[in-house]
């Protein structure tokens, strides 16, 4: 029977198909103004970009001018780049302008579809961002879309890691600025760390749009970006604390791979604490003393490092460090790095130089930074999945775009082993049958060391392949370029060439940026360009004939949409393709969520060895799988993200703060302000109203006036008077801090007290908000336990963190009256102070539920502690040669001894 659900979008469509349909009209006045815009010269098209900006400026809207802005972009297009937009990237386009997701299929150029609104979101002036998923991709669009900008004279700048502020500074100042989405994260924080508006590189958030949209708001949306700066050294303490680990037997503690955690049980406790007394770490008797905190949590941590995190999965250790690879994308992440004394962990287990750990400065989540803009928008080929969250926490509407050409790849029903080994036997045939009948094949794996075991298994075979992973992501780009040619076989791990389309064939502009790279002679460029044009035309032939693309999962992730990446990389522009799961009982995803039931299932069936079960029923069941698992983790975002927006609400008012306090030349009388408030709450404190003054607490009031505004003022001879009361009082210490004040203005000069008090009110401020960042965070991670005595531990997070915020404000009051009534100022004319050096700030990435940590390299504590010293003229028997040498830095002597451990320390 069919449902009228069913019946209904066989009549009307669907709502997505009514709402396409409704750009068509648009579409149709677009194609209308083509011929006559083909008439104009360069110059002339070129001329219309300044005419939009007046029209723009005299009140016409955006949506005013879409028509002709989109044409100009299509005819420049053609011009400049010599590709021309279909009808369906229009509408993707127009999609993009209204402030919701456009999801293409692979193939259909979604990098040409973001420049018609980009084009005409940039005519505001105010900036448009485009965001992408790393550096590579950044620079590549600016480069490639950037000549159409260009053209029609736009300016173009691009922000990646290693550019000083001015750099950024100018890149965001450009009418259209690419870059990735960490970049403009931390850039964001850093500016609101700045103690001069001229310092700060951004401007205010007009419109962007989000390339890969769902990685990156919904993937890396659990990861807040923190700053951080370092604390003392505790290496030692993590390599005394790793040597025991190793000795834990199973039964010393629980792991928990569903939920990602390590705990011990009690017989591992007591012999935990036994070990620990023995090396001298244990301070008092249990391991649970007060005392003994900080060292339970760090062998916490070695359990997780040991059990949890496995090497070439997790992590790999290169080059004397442990570099995290990225669970979604499988690249590797260097200079990031995890949370909370796991990354140290980390480092203790596999030997190697040991980081110290960090504190939080400023943090945000990718959710409430995208926020802030005005307009925001996002494109990518998988979003149909997360379309309620998109919905629920961006306000995205996520709308699907048609194919140019109708996709042909035939998708076939999953094929379920019942060992991993039999599985890639399976994987193995399929793979020699395609290479011997030229078809190529790209093969998605889930980890490094699958796709190694794989790579392993084919060389056996004797079958050539190229093997993509974060050991070899340097060739990304080029590797996935060229996975179309025939009988090529490339195994990829989580990210199926993500930014580069995989072409049948071989992709041309790879292969002549490759073999033209030292070709000078033009004639001779010539010549192999059009050998190259007819190779790859013939080889396209080949590889049409054998059925396109074939796609071959290895298991199925935790998400239908990275399974649906992997596939979509099949069958791109009408091409012929196929793609082909192949699972066993043995996978993560079957052996976490309950396949003992499926194998005693299918032992009764009589599965015999190489034999595999194919039935819709079981991509269903699959699918419900995934999305249990899907709901699961939105649920988990959507919580983190009530607790964050608390926080966010009073980073919101901090970062306004300081813009305003910054933007004011001059903040004596907020100063004022805060020594009034903070004498009015002391008088009426020790002075209860309509008290006798008997029972004033004179003494009290007069130590406390004495420690908050530096006067010693006769309270307790007051309160003698007859007839006095506490109004009168609190007039008098009014008027006596206000003449102490002024007196010491008069003494050091208006202009050297006004940039005095600035730079006083700002470092306060950074420095009590820095320690509130970390007493919220210590919060949130005890608040659960609330719920215990059945109390929504949101409504005690939100109580509590408003309660502490306004004690940060008292405190800020007090600390800021106390100091300028107190500050002495030497005859050196002081400047103001400077934001946190580059050098002495982390740029973290952290995952508060997995305990993933990811840190921007652009922060790093330097690429060497040597370097940050030696120089040529360090004589290592000198150390009046040596400079100001890190702590943390090898000692210049030679001894290989860290600073701090020999000459620099401490006696």
């Amino acid at each position: 029977m069919v449902g009228l659900g069913s019946l209904a979008r066989k009549f009307f469509g669907s709502a997505n198909d009514r709402r396409v349909k409704g750009y068509r009209p648009l579409v149709a006045q677009i194609n209308a103004l083509e011929p006559e815009l083909a008439k104009l010269t360069d110059d002339q098209l070129r001329a219309r970009t300044e005419e939009f900006k007046k029209q723009i400026a005299a009140g016409a809207t955006v949506s005013d001018l879409l028509v002709p802005a989109f044409a100009t972009v299509r005819e420049g297009a053609k011009r400049a780049l010599g590709m021309r937009h279909f009808d369906v990237q229009l509408i993707g386009g127009m999609v993009l302008n209204d402030g919701a997701i456009s999801e293409m299929k692979t193939g259909e150029g979604k990098t040409l579809v973001a420049t018609a609104p980009v084009y005409l979101n940039a005519l505001t002036g105010k900036g448009v961002h485009v965001v992408t998923v790393n550096d590579y991709l950044a620079k590549r669009d600016a480069e490639w879309m950037g000549k159409l900008y260009r053209f029609l004279g736009l300016s173009v700048g691009v922000i990646v890691h290693g550019l000083d502020d001015d750099q950024r500074r100018a890149a965001y100042a450009c009418d259209i600025t690419y870059g990735t989405n960490n970049e403009y994260g931390f850039d964001y924080l850093r500016d609101n760390m700045k103690y001069e508006l001229s310092q700060m590189v951004q401007r205010p958030h007009h419109y962007a749009i989000v390339d890969e949209v769902d990685s990156i708001l919904i993937d890396e949306a659990r990861t807040p970006l923190i700053i951080s700066g370092p604390l003392d050294d505790r290496s030692e303490l993590y390599n005394a604390i790793d040597k025991f680990i190793p000795d834990l037997t199973p039964e010393d503690y629980e792991v928990d791979e569903k939920q990602r955690t390590a705990n011990f049980t009690e017989a591992g406790n007591e012999k935990l604490e036994q070990l620990l007394a023995a090396a001298g770490l244990l301070k008092g008797e249990s391991l649970y003393d007060v005392e003994n905190v900080t060292v339970v949590h760090h062998v916490n941590q070695g359990l997780r490092a040991h059990r949890l995190f496995q090497r070439d999965k997790d992590y790999i250790v290169k080059g004397g460090e442990v570099i995290i690879i990225d669970e979604f994308t499988g690249r590797m992440m260097p200079g990031r790095r995890y949370s909370e004394g796991l990354h140290q962990a980390l480092e203790a287990k596999e030997h190697v130089q040991i980081q110290p750990e960090n504190q939080t400065l400023a943090s945000i989540t990718f959710q409430n930074y995208f926020r802030m803009y005005e307009k925001l928008a996002g494109m990518t080929g998988t979003a149909q999945t997360e379309a309620d969250e998109f919905l629920d926490i961006y306000g995205l509407e996520v709308l699907e775009i048609p194919t140019n050409v109708p996709v042909s790849r035939i998708d076939d029903d999953d094929e379920v082993y019942r060992t991993a080994a039999e599985k890639y036997k399976a994987i193995i045939r399929v793979i020699r049958d395609c290479s011997q009948r030229g078809q190529p094949v790209l093969v998605g794996t889930t980890s490094i060391e699958k796709s190694e075991l794989l790579s392993e298994l084919l060389k056996k075979e004797k079958v050539p392949h190229q093997v993509l992973n974060a050991r070899y992501h340097e060739q990304e780009a080029y590797i996935v370029s060229q996975a179309g040619v025939p009988g090529a076989v490339t195994i990829a791990t989580n990210m199926a060439g993500r930014g580069t389309d995989i072409q049948l064939g071989g992709n041309l502009d790879m292969r002549l940026e490759r073999e033209l790279e030292n070709i000078v002679d033009e004639a001779e460029r010539e010549r192999l360009t059009a050998e190259i044009k007819v190779d790859i035309a013939e080889k396209k032939k080949v590889a049409l004939a054998a059925g396109g693309l074939y796609v071959i999962g290895t298991e199925r992730h935790e998400s239908r949409r990275i399974d649906n990446q992997l596939r979509g990389r099949s069958g791109r522009q009408g091409d012929p393709g196929h793609s082909h799961f192949f699972l066993s009982l043995q996978d993560d995803l079957m052996r976490i969520f309950g396949s003992d039931r499926m194998d005693g299932m299918l032992q009764k069936l009589g599965l015999k060895e190489d034999e595999a079960i194919v039935h819709p029923w079981i991509n269903r069941a699959l699918e419900k799988a995934q999305q249990k698992v899907e709901a699961r983790n939105f649920d988990i975002r959507k919580n983190l993200l009530k607790y964050d927006d608390v926080m966010n609400d009073q980073r919101k008012v901090i970062f306004d703060q300081r813009v305003e306090l910054m933007a004011e030349d001059d903040v004596a009388s907020t100063v004022d302000d805060m020594r009034n408030e903070v004498i009015v709450d002391l008088v009426a404190k020790h002075i209860p109203e309509r008290a006798y003054p008997e029972q004033w607490d004179s003494k009290g009031l007069r130590e406390a006036l004495q420690n908050a505004i530096n006067l010693d003022l006769p309270v307790d001879e007051w309160a003698a008077e007859d007839g006095i009361a506490d109004a009168e009082v609190r007039e008098r210490v009014l008027r006596a801090a206000d003449e102490a004040a002024a007196s010491r203005t008069a003494r050091f000069s208006p202009p050297i007290m006004r940039q005095v008090e600035k730079a006083v009110l700002l470092q306060t401020l950074d420095h009590l908000w820095r320690e509130h960042l970390v007493t919220l965070d210590h919060l949130r991670q005890v608040i659960g336990f609330r719920g215990y005595a059945q109390r929504d531990p949101l409504n005690e997070y939100k109580t509590e963190a408003f309660e502490l915020f306004e004690a940060m404000l008292q405190n800020l009051r007090e600390a800021v009256t106390a100091q300028m009534m107190r500050i002495e100022i030497m005859q050196q004319q002081p400047t103001p102070p400077l934001a946190p050096d580059v050098e002495d700030v982390q740029a973290l990435h952290l995952d508060p539920v997995t305990g993933r940590n990811e840190m921007d390299e652009s922060m790093l504590l330097g690429s060497s502690d040597v370097d940050r010293f030696a120089a040529e003229n360090v004589d290592p028997n000198d150390p009046t040669t040596w400079g100001k040498v890190p702590r943390n830095a090898l000692c210049p002597c030679g001894s290989g001894k860290k600073f701090k451990h020999c000459h620099g320390k401490l006696n």
